[in-house]
């Protein structure tokens, strides 16, 4: 799978990740566009997953410099879960199991594809600092392995003011449930 953008892709991407980068200055207070870009140039496969993440609906942006590794972290920021990558279960094992009616893929699988990681139930905490995310949605989390291996898996949402993190059968899927991601450069 070609995993570069042609020119005219990055072009087009970089102009959205830029106005993105400065509508929401409250999501990254004190970076430089500059300084993300030069990254961002650096760096095609990561310009890639960013633009996977952008044509399912994640709309990302930066939330986060990291001074000690020098990366910067970029998150879905969409205002509900990414409409490209809803109706998903948890992940392979989880597809596998489902004898009847599976969905098209599994979370993990679309995610390892699209060269990003899920949000930690850390990250998704931070996320919602940043703004109001997944009020009418959900989106699946990364799950602990105690929690996985017993079946489950957990998601998260964000209601009456606060965030919530439940849990389900990892096989489950639902239509107003997807994932976000994050992608480190």
């Amino acid at each position: 799978m070609k995993k570069n953008l042609s020119p005219s892709e990055s072009e087009e991407l970089l102009k959205i990740l830029k106005d993105r980068f400065e509508k929401n200055t409250n999501r990254h207070q004190g970076l430089e566009w500059n300084k993300v870009l030069a990254k961002l140039e650096a760096n095609p496969e990561k310009l890639w997953s960013l633009n996977e993440m952008e044509q399912t609906g994640g709309e990302p942006d930066v939330v986060h410099f990291d001074k000690n590794t020098n990366e910067y972290t970029f998150y879905d920021c969409s205002a509900e879960s990414p409409k490209g990558r809803r109706s998903l279960c948890y992940d392979r094992q989880a597809l596998d199991a489902r004898k009847e009616n599976k969905p098209k893929n599994s979370v993990m699988d679309l995610a390892t594809t699209m060269g990003i990681t899920l949000l930690s139930e850390e990250q998704y905490r931070e996320l919602q600092k940043l703004g109001n995310f997944d009020t009418k949605t959900s989106s699946w989390i990364e799950t602990p392995a105690d929690i996985r291996k017993l079946g489950g898996a957990i998601f998260a949402d964000f209601r009456y003011g606060n965030v919530f993190v439940y849990h389900n059968g990892a096989e489950s899927y639902y239509a107003a449930r997807g994932f976000r991601g994050a992608l480190k450069l």
